[in-house]
């Protein structure tokens, strides 16, 4: 049986990585951390001029290059477009993280059909976009790995108290996205891992960004147990191990990334 040392294992020189959401609060550490490792990353966003920002501010210490496209996930169109111009640009494509997610507010008090079946729409983007890269790597006669970006919110409810009188409570399109992303995960990854492409899912837990409202996070750090939120960059480590060698056996699962939130 062939070992290989850590830093190997790690190791993404090589390997074109596709991040939908590049610009965005957690997809940010997430290009860091697949250009860090060393892969030529594509940024995608459903802005060109994010995407290059993005792609611009990357790491090429490893002699990788990085890349900018156009992608909304929710249209066909686009999402056609956008793995097509990836492929051109980085030559292929080896590693899919979906991560981009366009998003509706309403919470389960107000939304109506259009707005719910607008966030459901990031779970069929999700699921063509990893087909893309299927077919994509089966052609080459390759590996590949999908990342799929979960939620706690995909695993647990929320607080009811940890929102009322600050803001709306967490949507319920969010939670039913989320947790149908994760058994997508599972469904995915037994029909493709006879094709070497393995499906995983990243879940996060509290990782509130700047934007959110101060007492609401302070009421979330009650409700874990570090007593505190995640930084972005404590989800770098996790990313890696499932879109590189490290996680060469592990397909069809969630890691869920918390803090300790669901072990209550």
């Amino acid at each position: 049986m062939k070992t290989s040392s850590l830093p190997t294992l790690f190791d993404l020189a090589g390997r074109a990585a596709l991040l939908t959401g590049a610009s965005g609060h957690l997809g940010s550490a997430f290009a860091d951390a697949l250009a860090e490792a060393g892969a030529n990353v594509v940024c995608a966003s459903r802005e060109l001029d994010r995407a290059q920002a993005s792609a611009d501010r990357l790491a090429t210490a490893r002699g990788n290059c990085h890349f900018a496209v156009q992608l909304d996930q929710t249209d066909d169109v686009s999402l056609n477009a956008g793995f097509d111009a990836a492929v051109a640009a980085a030559g292929q494509i080896d590693i899919l993280v979906n991560n981009g997610h366009a998003g509706d507010a309403h919470d389960l008090t107000d939304v109506n059909e259009a707005e719910f079946n607008q966030v459901l729409a990031n779970a069929t983007g999700y699921f063509l976009l990893a087909r893309r890269l299927r077919d994509h790597v089966v052609a080459r006669g390759a590996s590949g790995s999908v990342v799929m970006i979960g939620s706690m919110y995909g695993v647990v409810g929320s607080y009811p108290d940890a929102y009322e009188d600050i803001c709306p409570a967490s949507p319920v399109s969010y939670h039913t996205l989320k947790g149908g992303i994760i058994h997508q995960t599972r469904h995915l990854a037994v029909y493709w891992a006879r094709d070497n492409v393995r499906v995983n899912c990243l879940s996060p837990g509290p990782f509130p960004s700047q934007k959110a409202p101060a007492r609401m996070v302070e009421r979330l750090k009650k409700k874990s147990p570090m007593g505190r939120m995640g930084t972005p960059d404590e989800l770098k480590g996790a990313l890696l191990y499932l879109a590189s060698d490290a996680g060469s056996y592990t397909t069809g699962q969630n890691l869920v990334v918390d803090g300790g939130w669901t072990a209550w």
